[in-house]
């Protein structure tokens, strides 16, 4: 074999070992933890709320974006039922477990079971009590967004008038946010808070404790709801009652639902929160943890009040 001929296949073998090369390099730097395939958990205090479902969309992008895997769960409201799905989670050795709790007070088991398996856990949305056992929380500016209800509806009643409040008193997130509505209500000593009941968030229940509310109270001014699904509870309650609703409702998520009924004038507001924003940073949060990067303890998200005034129309 002639030197040309040796100089050609050695130039030929360089070329195709530089594109190999290349191509691992990219492959490395698009998928930084090489061949393994991270496993990530999640599990959310009920799927049936679409805030849920969009905290879990933002952190399945980055995931799936890093070629790893998310199990996702749906504790349905209990804290027991939360609590055996970290302990299932534990068990199939996922690498960083995200977490919507229940009970911000009850869940602390599943913290000690994920700190004792040395698995990093990440609040989201909803901060925990024990918060020395998880490793970040990730959440919306909770006590704000009660705030900023709070302050567009005494501009509304003139400092004068008869309050509901339906709450989550066992979600951190929930007591935040009224009691940031009950901070700055609390100052006008002729708005009166004339009845509160318990929703869990959950728009059939609602419905049902409000419809018992109107019954007793006949002059109800503002509802002060501690999430959209509670608000479009509230909502319906009024109107399977027959009762042409004159008070103001206010809402907190931003959801479509909620922004739908803000143009037909049935609610009067809704504090917009970014769940898929809340996800996606509670992932790329992960991330850095197994990269060995130092991460915050806490992240706050900001809020914003949306009413008619400010609608986006498309």
């Amino acid at each position: 074999m002639s030197k040309k001929i040796i100089a050609i296949v050695l130039i030929i073998f360089m070329i195709l070992f530089l594109g190999v090369l290349s191509v691992f390099m990219s492959f490395n730097k698009d998928f930084p933890f090489g061949e393994k395939k991270l496993k990530f958990g999640a599990t959310y205090m009920n799927m049936n709320n679409a805030y849920c479902v969009k905290l879990n969309e933002g952190i399945k992008k980055v995931v799936e974006a890093q070629n790893g895997k998310l199990i996702s769960l749906d504790a349905q409201l209990e804290v027991s039922k939360q609590i055996s799905q970290v302990d299932d989670l534990i068990a199939q050795k996922v690498d960083v477990i995200f977490l919507n709790t229940v009970d911000w007070k009850g869940i602390k088991p599943a913290l000690i079971a994920a700190k004792k398996a040395k698995i990093p856990v990440i609040v989201i949305d909803s901060p925990v009590f024990d918060d020395n056992l998880v490793d970040c929380t990730v959440a919306s500016e909770n006590y704000n967004a009660g705030v900023l209800c709070a302050k567009d509806l005494v501009a509304k009643l003139k400092g004068k008038g008869n309050v509901v409040i339906i709450e989550h008193p066992t979600a951190k997130s929930g007591i935040q946010r009224i009691q940031g509505f009950e901070d700055i209500i609390k100052k006008y000593s002729e708005i009166k808070i004339v009845a509160r009941k318990t929703s869990n968030g959950q728009l059939e229940l609602a419905m049902e404790v409000m419809g018992s509310i109107i019954q007793t109270n006949k002059h109800i001014d503002a509802v002060m709801c501690l999430n959209d699904p509670t608000a479009l509870g509230v909502i319906a309650a009024f109107e399977n009652n027959k009762i042409k609703n004159k008070a103001y409702i206010y809402g907190i998520d931003g959801s479509d639902d909620a922004i739908a009924l803000i143009e037909k004038g049935k609610l009067t507001a809704t504090v917009e929160q970014s769940p898929d924003m809340i996800g996606r940073i509670a992932a790329d949060t992960a991330l850095k943890k197994l990269k060995g990067i130092k991460i915050e303890k806490y992240i706050n998200v900001p809020v914003k009040l949306i009413n008619k005034s400010n609608l986006m129309y498309p």
